[in-house]
C-alpha cells in the first residue's frame, strides 16, 4: 500500500510539472508568434529607406543632406569636383568651404601634417560653381607663430589672414592653444584700429567659420586658459562692430554668416526697423541664399522655411548702420553655468547699431530651432544675451513672449549678442508591463522559492548546516530579486501625464536661466530599486558561486572536511562583496557626475543599470559592476559544472561500494539539479547580443522560459523530489483521504515504519558509501548522512 501511495503521488507529481511546463511554453511560443506578427505589420508599414540619396537623414519631414549635396531629396551636386592645381590635388570640396590639398608639410617643419595649401570652392549669384584660386601655406609658419605677429596686421593682413585660414582648415587636428592662437589673430584682424584690408576680414570669417568645426571638448579645454575670456570677448565684440561696416553687404560661411544694413540719410525723425531671417536649408550649414534683410517693417513675419528671425528696431535718428552676425554653433560662448549634453546646435544671433548705447533700442526674435522631435519634447527655453561682465549667458532686459504657433519669441531692450537656451526632455521609450510569460514565470518562482526556504529550514536537522546555510542564502537573495522585479522595474514616470506634442512643460511666462539641455525627471525610488536589484542580483550569483565551490569540496575533495567558521566566512563573501560593487560603483558615478548622478547610474525606461556611460559600454555601469562580474562567476560555475559532471555523476568510480546502480534518468536530473544551481541558463543572456532580430528573439524568450521559473526548477528538484516531502505529502494526502471516508489508514503506524526503515538503511551504508550517495539528487539535495552529522561539527 506504501508503495501504491508513493507512485501516486511520483505520477500527480510528474503530471504537475508537465502541466506547467507546457503552460510555459504555450505561453513563450504564443508570445513568439505575436511578436513575428507584430513585426511584420510594422515592416509593411514603413516609409521607404531610400527616399533621402547619397547620405541624406529623413527628419522633422525632410531630408537633412550632407554637405556635398542638396535638394528635396539630395540628388543636386553640391560640391567641386576633384582638382589639380599644378602639384597640389584636391578631393571634392563642398560649396562654401575650403578644401585641403594632399599634400602636407614635412614632420621636420613647424606646420608639420598640416595642408600646403587650400581651395574655395564657391558659387556665383547665377547659381553656377566655381573653383577658386589655390592659396598656398608657409610651412615654416604655425598658429603660435602667426599670433606673434598681430603688430603687423595693418600691412601684411592678408597673408596673415590666409595664413591663419590654411592653418585651421583641417579643424579635427586643431588643439586648444591652436584654437586661442588662432582666435587672437582674427579678432585682431577685426580690429578697425589696425586697418586691415576688406579682403583680410572676409578670409578671417572663413576662419571663424572653420574654428567652429573644432571638438567641444577643445574649446572647453581651451576654456581653462587664463587669456581665453579676453581673447574670445575680444573676437566676439569686433565681429560686432564689423557686422556694421559692411554697406548692405553680407559674408556668408558655413558656421558664420555678417550682414550690414545702411540707413538712408531720408526719413531721420522716423524709427528705423530692420528684420534679418535665416531660413532653413537642406543641411545644416549656411549658404548665400540662406539670410533675408528687409527694412521698413513693423513686426516679426516668420513662415515656415524660418528658422531665426529678429527685428531691430531703433528712434535714435543719428543712426547710419547696423549689422547682424549669426554663428551657427555656441562654441565660441563657453558658459559656466549652462551645461550641455545633447549635439543639438545652440544658434546666436547679434544685433549692433552703430551707435554706442542701448537707448531707443529694442529687438524682437523668434526661433524655430532644430531637433529631434522623435526622441525630445521642448520642456523650457530662456531668453538670453551674453554678458561680456559676466562672461556668461544672463536674463536681464530679456522677457519671453507667450505664442500659440510652436515658436520661441523673445523682447529684449538692448542689442548685443542673443540665444534662446532651450531644456529638452527626452521621449522615453518606457516598455509595456510584463507580459503573461514573464508574470506567471516569476509568480510560480517566488511560490516554489518560499516553499523551498521553509521546507530548507524545517527540515535542517537532517543535513549538514553549511548545505542548508548555502541553498537558503541563494534562494532568499532569488527570492527578493524577483519580487522587486515584478513590483519595482517598471519606472513610476511612465505613468505621469505626457504632452505628446512639442509644448513648454514649465511656467511659460518665467524667463529663468537654466543650467543644463536635459531635463530628467527625478525618481529616487527607481534609483533606489535599480540599486537592490543591482546589489540581489550579484548577491545570487555570488551564492551560485559559492554553491559550486562547497559542491567542489564535497563531491570532488570528499576526504577533507569543510574548513572551520565555513559558514561566516561563505556569508561575508555572498552577502558582503556584492555591496563593496555596488557601493562602489554609486561612489564613482557620483563623484563623477554630481547632482545628475541618476541616469548615468540607471535607465529611465526601467529601474536598472545603465547601458551605455559617457563614453559609450566602455563606461557603463552595466559592463564593470555587472556583467564582467557576473562573467567571472559563470566561467568558475561551468568549469566546476563540467569536473563534477564528468568526473562524478557520468562516471562510474571502481572504488565505491555502493551495489545500488544508479539510472541515467536520475543521472539527468542530477545535472539538470546542479546546472539550476548554478546558474548555467544565464549564459542565454550572452546569445541575446546576436545582431540577427530574429534569432535574438528565440534566445530571449528561452532565456526568460528558463530564468524567470528558475525558482520553480529549484523547487521542483530540491523539494518535491526529495523523500521527505513526499512522505509529507502522502501523509497529507491520507489525512485527506481519511477525512473523506475513502482510506482508512493508521498514519501513525505507516510513518513509523517508512522512519524506521530509511534509519535503518542509512545505517547500513558505510561512510564511503555515503559520500557516494551525494552523487544522487535526492542526496545533494538533501545531505542526510548520520555518520557525518556525529563526526563533524554541527557548526559547519
Amino acid at each position: 500500500m506504501a508503495s501504491c501511495r508513493a507512485c501516486d503521488l511520483r505520477v500527480l507529481v510528474v503530471i504537475a510539472c508537465g502541466l506547467v511546463t507546457i503552460i510555459i511554453l504555450a505561453l513563450g511560443i504564443w508570445m513568439t508568434v505575436i511578436t513575428v506578427q507584430k513585426g511584420s505589420l510594422a515592416s509593411s508599414s514603413t516609409i521607404p529607406i531610400d527616399f533621402c540619396r547619397n547620405g541624406g537623414t529623413w527628419e522633422n519631414g525632410r531630408c537633412v543632406c550632407p554637405d556635398l549635396w542638396k535638394g528635396r531629396r539630395c540628388t543636386i551636386a553640391n560640391f567641386c569636383e576633384n582638382s589639380t592645381y599644378e602639384s597640389f590635388t584636391f578631393d571634392r570640396i563642398p560649396v562654401g568651404k575650403y578644401g585641403s590639398s594632399h599634400q602636407r608639410c614635412d614632420k621636420d617643419t613647424l606646420n608639420a601634417g598640416n595642408p600646403m595649401a587650400t581651395r574655395l570652392c564657391n558659387i556665383t549669384k547665377y547659381g553656377v560653381i566655381v573653383l577658386q584660386n589655390v592659396t598656398i601655406g608657409n610651412c615654416n609658419e604655425n598658429l603660435e607663430t602667426l599670433a606673434k605677429q598681430i603688430d603687423n596686421i595693418s600691412s601684411q593682413s592678408l597673408n596673415i589672414s590666409n595664413e591663419a585660414q590654411i592653418l585651421t582648415s583641417d579643424a579635427k587636428r586643431l588643439t586648444p592653444d591652436n584654437v586661442t592662437s588662432a582666435t587672437r589673430v582674427v579678432g585682431q584682424i577685426f580690429n578697425t584700429s589696425r586697418n586691415a584690408s576688406s579682403e583680410a576680414k572676409a578670409v578671417a570669417v572663413a576662419t571663424v567659420s572653420q574654428l567652429l568645426e573644432a571638438k567641444e571638448d577643445v574649446f572647453q579645454s581651451a576654456a581653462a586658459a587664463t587669456d581665453y575670456d579676453d581673447t574670445f570677448a575680444t573676437l566676439i565684440e569686433q565681429m560686432e562692430i564689423y557686422s556694421t561696416s559692411l554697406g548692405n553687404e553680407s559674408v556668408v560661411e558655413p558656421n558664420v554668416a555678417v550682414q550690414s544694413v545702411a540707413f538712408s540719410s531720408e526719413g531721420t525723425e522716423q524709427s528705423k526697423n530692420v528684420r534679418f531671417s535665416v531660413k532653413k536649408g537642406t543641411s545644416d550649414s549656411l549658404t548665400s541664399g540662406s539670410t533675408v534683410v528687409e527694412t521698413n517693417v513693423d513686426a516679426l513675419n516668420p513662415d515656415i522655411e524660418t528658422e531665426l528671425q529678429i527685428l531691430l528696431q531703433t528712434s535714435k535718428s543719428d543712426t547710419k548702420s547696423c549689422g547682424f552676425v549669426v554663428y551657427q554653433k555656441n562654441k565660441l560662448f563657453q558658459s559656466k553655468t549652462f551645461k550641455t549634453k545633447s549635439d543639438f546646435s545652440q544658434k546666436i544671433i547679434s544685433s549692433k547699431t552703430d551707435k554706442n548705447g542701448d537707448q531707443g533700442t529694442s529687438v524682437n526674435i523668434v526661433f524655430n530651432p532644430r531637433y529631434d522631435s522623435k526622441e525630445f519634447q521642448l520642456y523650457s527655453y530662456a531668453c538670453v544675451y551674453w554678458s561680456f561682465s559676466k562672461k556668461d549667458w544672463d536674463t536681464n532686459g530679456c522677457h519671453k513672449i507667450r505664442a500659440t504657433d510652436g515658436l520661441l519669441y523673445c523682447h529684449c531692450n538692448h542689442t548685443t549678442n542673443f540665444a534662446v537656451l532651450m531644456s529638452f526632455e527626452k521621449k522615453y521609450k518606457y516598455p509595456e508591463s510584463l507580459n503573461i510569460l514573464s508574470s506567471v514565470g516569476c509568480a510560480l518562482s517566488i511560490t516554489g522559492l518560499a516553499l523551498t526556504i521553509v521546507f530548507q529550514i524545517v527540515t535542517r536537522n537532517i543535513r549538514k548546516t553549511s548545505v542548508t546555510w548555502v541553498l537558503v542564502s541563494l534562494c532568499i537573495s532569488m527570492l527578493i530579486f524577483n519580487l522587486l522585479f515584478v513590483f519595482g522595474i517598471e519606472n513610476s514616470n511612465k505613468n505621469l501625464k505626457k504632452d505628446g506634442n512639442n509644448t513648454i512643460q514649465s511656467d511659460p511666462d518665467a524667463n529663468e536661466m537654466l543650467t543644463q539641455d536635459i531635463y530628467d525627471v527625478r525618481n529616487p525610488t527607481c534609483t533606489v530599486v535599480a540599486a537592490l536589484l543591482h546589489y540581489f542580483l550579484l548577491v545570487t550569483f555570488t551564492w551560485t558561486g559559492l554553491s559550486a565551490a562547497q559542491l567542489y569540496f564535497l563531491l570532488i575533495r570528499t576526504m577533507k572536511p569543510l574548513p572551520q567558521y565555513f559558514i561566516l566566512f561563505i556569508s561575508l563573501i555572498g552577502w558582503g562583496v556584492p555591496a563593496v560593487v555596488v557601493a562602489m560603483t554609486l561612489g564613482i558615478i557620483f563623484s563623477q557626475n554630481g547632482s545628475q548622478w541618476e541616469l548615468n547610474y540607471r535607465q529611465e525606461e526601467i529601474c536598472w543599470l545603465a547601458v551605455s556611460g559617457n563614453n559609450g559600454l566602455i563606461t557603463s555601469p552595466l559592463l564593470w559592476s555587472f556583467i564582467i562580474p557576473i562573467t567571472i562567476i559563470l566561467i568558475n560555475n561551468i568549469v566546476i559544472f563540467i569536473i563534477i559532471i564528468v568526473k562524478v555523476i557520468w562516471k562510474t568510480n571502481l572504488n565505491l561500494t555502493s551495489t545500488k546502480k544508479v539510472s541515467s534518468l536520475k543521472k539527468v536530473l542530477s545535472t539538470l539539479s546542479i546546472s539550476v544551481v548554478f546558474g548555467i541558463t544565464w549564459i542565454l543572456a550572452y546569445f541575446m547580443l546576436i545582431g540577427n532580430e530574429d534569432v535574438r528573439i528565440v534566445f530571449n524568450y528561452m532565456f526568460c522560459l528558463l530564468n524567470t521559473t528558475q525558482g520553480l526548477q529549484i523547487f521542483i528538484l530540491y523539494t518535491v523530489r526529495t523523500k521527505i516531502f513526499q512522505n509529507k505529502a502522502s501523509e497529507v494526502l491520507k489525512s485527506l483521504s481519511l477525512s473523506t471516508g475513502r482510506v482508512k489508514l493508521k498514519p501513525s503506524v505507516t510513518t513509523m515504519r517508512l522512519r524506521v526503515r530509511m534509519y535503518n538503511m542509512l545505517r547500513s551504508l558505510p561512510t564511503l558509501s555515503e559520500r557516494f550517495r551525494l552523487l544522487e539528487p535526492s542526496v545533494i539535495m538533501e545531505e542526510t548522512t548520520l555518520s557525518e552529522s556525529d563526526q563533524a561539527n554541527p557548526s559547519i
